[in-house]
């Protein structure tokens, strides 16, 4: 079992979601990370779209979360990631935190 992975996301936050500051709906932030993925998936650049779209501050750096290890990332985002291969990305995870798109990287 791989000890530590490195992963980008991207995250949007709603109103209500846990350490938000958006004023979006759920239903609007949803919509909004279901298009994302679909320009992830036709091949748009994904570190570009975090940078545009993000709401972690991770998305100065195109959503780079760096290395992390099992524990230290919440339970839905931990899963979707370790799931993942290197070069992967996640159909949408939801968490306290909002909706993710995942990208392992390494």
């Amino acid at each position: 079992m791989t000890e530590q992975i490195r992963a980008s996301h991207i995250l949007l936050m709603y109103e209500g979601s846990m350490r938000s500051s958006a004023t979006r709906s759920k239903e609007d932030a949803q919509q909004q990370i279901q298009s994302i993925a679909q320009q992830v998936a036709t091949g748009e650049d994904f570190a570009t779209l975090a940078q545009q779209h993000s709401d972690c501050p991770s998305s100065a750096q195109g959503g780079d979360l760096g290395s992390f290890g099992r524990g230290q990332m919440v339970g839905e985002f931990e899963e979707a990631a370790f799931n993942l291969e290197p070069g992967e990305t996640s159909v949408v995870v939801e968490t306290p935190f909002g909706f993710h798109l995942i990208r392992r990287t390494a």
